[in-house]
């Protein structure tokens, strides 16, 4: 979803259930892993959605289904982004309740404690634009006054740890007045590509300070983040999926463009009109092989499956491919209705998708039509869809009552979806303050809950549909609308 629109949503504002159907394990298995991004920290822990793909899988293996303690870091802010480098130290991108500063934290790995912290410029996105951890386990991300910003965390003289800007890149000869970068993610040739919420979609050369734009056509709205594979960009608007290539002098260019169905309106636990899915790249060959998202259709929203390469132009045009659509199949179909403000995991042949539909955000961003139909309950639920075996179309595995309240990551370090999920009331807007939260972990095979364990009751735990990050040690980093919740596996 998007961090901007969720962020928000909080910040203007202060039980086990059974699997319906039935399914075999993915002879296949999973995976693989989409290629490693040059650019970033390690696949699983680079991202928001674990990788530049965003795939929303890790090689790491999480808590397990064994007993689990829990502790808290206490930020007073929204915590959309955790990241690990490769020296073990989370960082976290937050947004604080008061004042709606965008600041950088740093963790501890042992205990969860603050070890520092760095205020950034506030834009009207309200520090929700995403971010990611590079190679050199740098956090960049854009600030309120368009500056691509490295972060990096340094021990100093004393033995206290500092975060400073390392680098910074004004991207403001691109972003037009009054509009802010919302999606940001590395290509392989060393640029950055970026996405605006008014549709500009650039690239940026941090060595010479060279950006390069393509608007997209009026109207359109970006209100997710981007991802990117070798050779390929994938943005989605709130009107289309667009895949974009770079031309040779490093103006994004325009592959495809694939329309999708919006929907008659905004869903209830939506919080934008249009698709709530940042694109994922994804296969079972190299793991790039297809682009997805979920549409807004009505009643129930489609996965829409797309093979990356398309359909060419005619030879020696300029003419764009064609997208080549493999499936649009109905998902989340054991209830009335379903929409979803989740990216969603996807792995080798396997898409799984959650459903937010009625999710009871605090408040909605400023500017949100009035939802269609005006209100619902809060049900929860996952599908899991698999592209058949020889490309041509997609089939429905299970569908799953797990009410999963937080975008769940799939671990292929042991074959486990781990979330957390609600249970209680969570109808109105401010109910959340009397729902239970659960570390649960579903088997990716029958979409079962094979365990779960309370976090908390009330707002202190909500995770907001926030995912989690799972580090090398096997800790589950839950941001929520207060901090950073940590999961252990008991010794």
């Amino acid at each position: 979803m998007s961090s901007r629109l969720r962020l928000t949503a909080l910040l203007t504002a202060a039980a086990a259930f059974g699997a319906v159907g039935s399914a075999s394990a993915d002879p296949d298995g999973f995976g693989p892993f989409p290629p490693q991004n040059p650019a970033t920290a390690t696949n699983g822990v680079a991202t928001m959605h674990g990788d530049s793909a965003s795939s929303d899988t890790t090689p790491d293996a999480g808590p397990g289904t064994g007993a689990v303690t829990s502790s808290r870091t206490a930020l007073a802010s929204a915590c959309p982004t955790v990241v690990i480098g490769s020296d073990g130290y989370p960082v976290t991108l937050c947004t604080t309740i008061f004042g709606q500063t965008p600041t950088v934290h740093l963790l501890d790995p042992r205990t969860g404690a603050d070890l520092a912290s760095l205020s950034l410029a506030k834009g009207n996105l309200f520090g929700g634009v995403y971010a990611y951890l590079d190679n050199g386990d740098d956090l960049v991300v854009v600030d309120g006054d368009d500056n691509l910003l490295r972060i990096g965390h340094h021990l100093r003289s004393d033995g206290d740890w500092s975060l400073t800007v390392d680098q910074s890149t004004s991207l403001a000869s691109a972003v037009p007045a009054g509009d802010s970068v919302v999606g940001l993610s590395p290509g392989w040739d060393g640029k950055v590509w970026f996405a605006t919420q008014g549709g500009v979609v650039g690239t940026v050369d941090t060595t010479t300070g060279t950006v390069r734009a393509l608007a997209l056509p009026a109207g359109e709205q970006v209100d997710n983040s981007i991802s990117t594979v070798p050779g390929y960009t994938a943005v989605a608007t709130d009107h289309a999926l667009y895949l974009l290539t770079e031309a040779a002098d490093g103006t994004p260019q325009i592959d495809w463009r694939a329309p999708y169905d919006r929907g008659p309106g905004r869903k209830p636990g939506q919080l934008s009109w249009g698709t709530g899915a940042t694109p994922s790249f994804f296969g079972p060959g190299n793991g790039t092989e297809y682009v997805t998202i979920t549409d807004n259709a009505a009643p129930h929203e489609n996965l829409l499956v797309f093979d990356t390469t398309g359909a060419p132009g005619p030879v020696g045009s300029a003419t764009p491919s064609t997208p080549v659509q493999v499936c649009a199949t109905p998902v989340l179909t054991q209830y009335p209705q379903s929409g979803t403000e989740d990216a969603v995991i996807a792995s080798g042949r396997s898409v799984f998708v959650t459903d937010t539909y009625g999710y009871p955000y605090p408040a909605l961003p400023s500017g949100a039509p009035a939802s269609v139909p005006s209100s619902a309950s809060f049900q929860g639920g996952m599908t899991r869809v698999d592209v058949n075996a020889d490309g041509d179309g997609c089939s429905v595995v299970w569908n799953s009552d797990v009410p999963s309240a937080a975008l769940p990551r799939l671990s292929l370090g042991d074959d486990r979806i781990y979330t957390v999920t609600a249970t209680g009331p969570m109808g109105l807007a401010g109910s959340d303050t009397f729902a239970g939260y659960h570390y649960a972990v579903v088997d990716p095979a029958t979409g079962q809950e094979l365990s779960s364990s309370l976090l908390g009751i009330g707002l202190l735990d909500n995770p907001l549909q926030m995912t989690g990050t799972t580090g090398p040690d096997g800790t589950l980093y839950q941001g929520t609308e207060t901090g950073v919740v940590e999961v252990r596996a008991e010794s």
